[in-house]
Parts: structure tokens; sequence; C-alpha cells
């Protein structure tokens, strides 16, 4: 049985003679008189919103519109993010000081005595782990903090950058341990972008991030967040199918075709593919490039079986389901397979962030907004630690065969379609051992972590500096928000920490409430039963328990618009990453079945032959006849 959805195009058309334009940050409708001050400001891009009226049995909308019917405008791009606790500035909304009144240690100096500097393999997880992190960061985020001291203000650390206030360049230390010896005393760094900064708010009230992605797990990353971009980049608008090209046998997103792109690394003449995607994710830092080719594949494979299957659909109806597919699979993957290695499985059914039972799961609150807080980002980025700073190359039998930066590859999207690279990242990546969950980071994120982009950059450095910017509270207040217990001295920190740690605490800080959230989280114990902090794993639980209870249109729900039936959850149910890149990596004949993990004696490689996949047959639409005529009702008029 098939449930039907309303089909986007027809509708819109229909009302698009009565759009409302939302205020992003307030969510309450606009003047036409307030538009034109917008416009004449340039400030309709970030503080502006058009609304289409709300149908409760329409499927996700590709702009995250209408998710909560009672606040239709969150769920949307530019929309505020919550905070799990209040933001604490100095004034002017400048940097928190100590509790002395002191400056709080530079970012730098903190970093380097906190975290050790090398490489070690990690024998558990491999190179994949982070690929699908960063895919799934860029899904709920934006890359336009980096954009902007990168290339639009790349001279903070330079006389005119002293005028910006836009501009916070990290400090260096004269007696950093990397360079001392060198000329380098400063790493370019911008404020993080926020409502105030590009106008929706005055500037007299704290900033507050603003994000280009939609706070909803929905595969922007593929599918964009904006109709028009959709409509324009991504759909070819025939059996459902993504744009693509096909370039030394194999398949891509679709390139740019003019000279100006973002993918300015390219080396030509040889590198010239740059996609030209819904989402500028797509030609970003490798491991998303990388997933986003794949997932791109994916949903033309999928809607290719659909059409197989059911011959009378068109072009919507198999474009919108084998989306709603596509986003499933991701979720399934991250929230079944990825995060149970990460967090512990059994920590997640105990705090109910996934279903021990295969069946439907409910928890879907309408009083909750769809959002992200501000402090998930943030503890994401702990993830730079276990993050191998080059990405290793291997052939289809398992030879080494090269290996490069990863930060080399940052807008550099023409390297993959040379030299059988993207088979070779590929293979790497379930081959290739993450660096270890450890106390250290790779020189390549803590040096030069943009590459040719910036003659210095420490990433982690960057993380921690960036945390004062968005007003965090000092690490105990998330401890006790967590761990719901008083942390009043140093000491009391044995709960979460070694002993060791804690003196490398009390060495650098005046106060046990100096001590910065992204500092604590890099030092602490890891979570029973999981491999990550104890409170990167509070955090991440909060975040994805919201993310279920919210989102009116989870794939796990029975009562959601075009909701899956049983049969096909549980086809859903059987995915796993390793499946997806034997149906989409073009050299992929042998992998291990649980991808995320090394191979070894216990996770063997074997044929993809072996690795259970879907059953599209469970999508069959019984009204649809064999010569491709449509024996039910008619599907427009069932729909308006």
């Amino acid at each position: 049985m098939f449930v039907f959805f309303i089909q986007y195009t027809s509708f819109f058309a229909a009302v698009s003679s009565s759009v409302i334009v939302f205020d992003t940050y307030t969510a309450t409708p606009i003047t036409l008189e307030e538009l034109k001050q917008h416009d004449k400001r340039n400030t309709t891009f970030w503080c502006t919103s058009q609304l289409y009226p709300c149908n409760p049995y329409e499927g996700r909308r590709v702009d995250g519109s209408c998710n909560n019917l009672r606040y239709p405008t969150r769920g949307m791009s530019h929309t505020p993010q919550y905070r799990l606790l209040s933001p604490v500035f100095d004034k002017d909304f400048e940097p928190r000081r100590s509790k002395s009144g002191n400056s709080l240690p530079l970012p730098r100096f903190l970093r380097k005595h906190l975290l050790l500097e090398g490489y070690i393999s990690d024998r558990k997880f491999t190179q994949l782990t982070s690929h699908i992190l960063l895919l799934m960061s860029g899904d709920v985020l934006s890359f336009h903090d980096t954009v902007n001291y990168v290339l639009w203000k790349p001279y903070c650390c330079k006389p005119k950058g002293k005028s910006d206030r836009a501009c916070t360049p990290n400090k260096i230390p004269d007696d950093d341990p990397v360079h001392r010896f060198s000329n380098i005393r400063c790493m370019n760094m911008t404020r993080p972008e926020s409502f105030q900064s590009v106008g929706c708010v005055r500037q007299d009230t704290y900033p507050e991030r603003i994000i280009t992605a939609t706070p909803t797990f929905d595969a922007s990353t593929i599918y964009g967040n904006s109709i028009r971009n959709l409509f324009e980049k991504g759909r070819k608008f025939e059996g459902g199918l993504l744009k693509y090209e096909v370039e030394g046998g194999k398949i891509w997103p679709p390139s740019v075709k003019t000279a100006a792109s973002v993918c300015f690394l390219n080396q030509k003449p040889h590198e010239t593919r740059c996609h030209d995607a819904p989402e500028d994710g797509a030609n970003s830092v490798a491991g998303v490039n990388l997933a986003v080719i794949w997932f791109w594949r994916l949903h033309n494979r999928v809607v290719t079986e659909l059409a197989r299957i059911n011959p009378c659909w068109d072009d919507d109806r198999l474009f919108y389901i084998g989306r709603d597919i596509v986003i499933a699979i991701q979720m399934q993957i991250v929230m079944y397979e990825l995060l149970p290695a990460l967090l512990g499985k059994q920590n997640m059914v105990s705090d109910g962030v996934i279903s021990s039972n295969l069946g439907f799961r409910d928890l879907y609150n309408e009083n909750l907004i769809p959002q992200i807080s501000v402090e998930y980002p943030s503890v994401l980025r702990w993830f730079h630690t276990i993050q191998s700073g080059s990405m290793k190359m291997y052939d289809a039998q398992g030879y080494f065969l090269k290996q490069i930066p990863i930060a080399n590859l940052t807008l550099r999207t023409g390297y993959f379609a040379v030299d059988n690279n993207i088979d070779y990242m590929t293979q790497g990546s379930f081959r290739q051992a993450s660096a270890r969950f450890d106390y250290a980071v790779d020189p390549e994120l803590g040096e030069s972590g943009l590459g040719p982009h910036q003659r210095a950059l420490d990433i982690l450095t960057n993380d921690l500096s960036k945390n004062r910017y968005f007003g965090f509270q000092p690490y105990v207040k998330y401890l006790e928000f967590c761990l719901g217990r008083s942390f009043m001295k140093f000491e009391d920190l044995e709960y979460v920490m070694d002993p060791e740690r804690i003196e490398m605490l009390e060495e650098i800080y005046e106060n046990l409430e100096d001590v910065d959230l992204q500092a604590g989280l890099w030092i602490e114990k890891f979570v029973k039963g999981g491999h990550v902090p104890v409170t990167v794993y509070c955090i991440m639980v909060e975040q994805m328990l919201r993310t279920v209870s919210s989102d009116r249109h989870w794939y796990e729900r029975p009562n959601r618009p075009n909701a899956f039936t049983l049969q096909q959850l549980l086809e859903i149910r059987k995915i796993s990453i390793a499946r997806v890149l034997c149906d989409v990596g073009d050299s992929v004949t042998h992998i291990q079945r649980r991808a995320f993990l090394r191979i070894g004696p216990s996770n063997p490689l074997c044929g993809c032959n072996e690795i259970e996949g879907i059953d599209f047959w469970a999508w069959e639409d019984s009204t649809c006849s064999n010569d491709g005529s449509h024996n039910g009702p008619d599907f427009k008029q069932k729909n308006q």
C-alpha cells in the first residue's frame, strides 16, 4: 500500500500569491515597508523568510517551514538556536573574564598545554566515522563563519584588522613551542556571524549565532534548504532524479558551468570539477564533499529502483519519496549504527534516544520547536581530536597508494575526479584508522588546519576561542547541568577527570569557574560504555532527544504525513553504511559489515553480495499496472 503525499510544485503554484514574509529572529510577520527597509539595508537574505500556507497533510518541505504547525517558520534556515544555559559576557558583549576580573588564558596557550600533539591510530574506529560526523554537522550548521575569515576577511592579523570589529585573531604566545622560532604571532579569525552582526537585531542585544542550514536532519547537504535552489541546481525533473554528469565512467553531481566557483584550490588544468549543488557544503571540506557524492548517487539509485517497481509514478512522486527514503537512511545509519558505536548502545537505549524495538516509535511533542542548541555544534568539535590529518588512499585490493593532508583538499573538488582518486578515497574511508580516542590532536589540525588557505591555523584553538564569543558559561556549570550535582573546588572534578589532568587545569586557571567548556571536554574521562567524554555525551543526547521529539516528520513516526508502512520501516532498519558504499562506491566489492569499525577477525571483509540491503518492493504501488498506466484514483485529483 502507498500513502499519498502533497505535490510540492502544484501546491506552491496554487498558493504563491498567499506568501507571508516573516522576521527570521522573532518569527512574526513583517509589513511591506519593513521588507523594503531590509532590501535597502541588504539584509533580506538573512533577516526574512517567505512562508507559504501550511497544509498539515503535506510532507517535509525542503526549506524546513511548517514542521511545527504552531510555529511554522521555526525549522527554517536563519532561525534562532536555543541555549542550554544562559549566556555570560563581559561589557559590550566581549568574552567573559575570570572571576578575579583578569583576562582568561590565551586559547592557543590552553590548547598547547592541555592537548598533546601527535598521531596514533585508533584500534577500533575508521576514518569513515569522521566523514559521516562531518556530513551530519553540515546538515544542521553552515560554513560561512570559516569562509568569512578565509575569503572575505583574511586580514585580521594585519593592521587593517585592528579597525574591523569583526576581526578576533588568536594571539600566539612568544614562547609557543611551534612558533617561537617563526615570525608568526597571530592566527586569523573573525567573530561568529550573529543576528546582530548581519543586521537583523540591534547591536545592544547579546549576539545570537545565525546559521544557514535548517535545524532538522533533512539531508540539506544534498537537497539544500530552499525550493528555488533545489529546482534550479538539484532536480533533473525526470524520473525523480537529481541532476548528474558522467565523467571518466563515474557519476557526479552537476558541475559549475561558469569560471567563477568556490573550488579555489583546484590545480588547473587537470582539476576542473566543482559541484553546482543546492548546498554550498558540497564543495567544502574533504569528508563532507566525499559523503555528498555518495548520497547524491544514492538518491538516484533509490528513485531508479522505485521507478522500475512503479512505472506509473511521475517525477514528483519519485523525487519526494526518494528524498524521504534517503533522509531516513542517513538517520538510521547515524542513530542506530554510528552513535551507538560512539556513545554506547545501551546508554542510548536507556536514555530513550533509540529503541530496541524495530517497529514504530513516536515521541513527537508539538510544544517543542525544531532547534539546535548553541552548545551542540561546539561539543561536536571535540571530535577534531579523533580526526586524522591525512587522507590515506587504497586500491580495491587494500594496497596503500598515497596520502594527502586533508586540509589541502578543502575547496578542491577537482582532485576527486583525477586519477581515480574518489575510488581510492572511498576505499580509504573504511580501511584507514581514525586518530586514537585520546588526549592528543593530529599536528595537521593543530598547526595547518586550513592547509594552503592560511599560513598557520590551529582548528582547536579556534574552537575554544569561538566558545567565548558565543558566551558559554564555564565548563563546571555544564557539568552541573549534566550530572545534577555541584562542583565547588578543583578536587571535585575527580568524578570525571584523572588527578593529573585536574592538576593541569589548576596550573593554568585561577578558579574552577574560569575553566572553558572546550578545555574541560578535552580532558574529561569517557562516559561508561562509550568513547566520548561525559559532557559530550550529555549534550549530544540532549540534542538528539529534542530532535526526535520536535521533528514532525521524523522517519520512525507512524502518524506523520506520508509515513512509511511498517514493512517499509523494517526495510529501512536493514541499511548500513557498508551497504551504501557497496551501492555507490565504484570499486567497492568487499567491505567489513560494520564499516565504522576497523577490519579484523571479528569484523572481516566480506563480499557486497553478503551484506543485506533494502528491498524496495516494500514500496510497490498495487494500483500501477504492468504497462505503466494507473488503475487507481487519479493522483493529482486525490491531492487537490
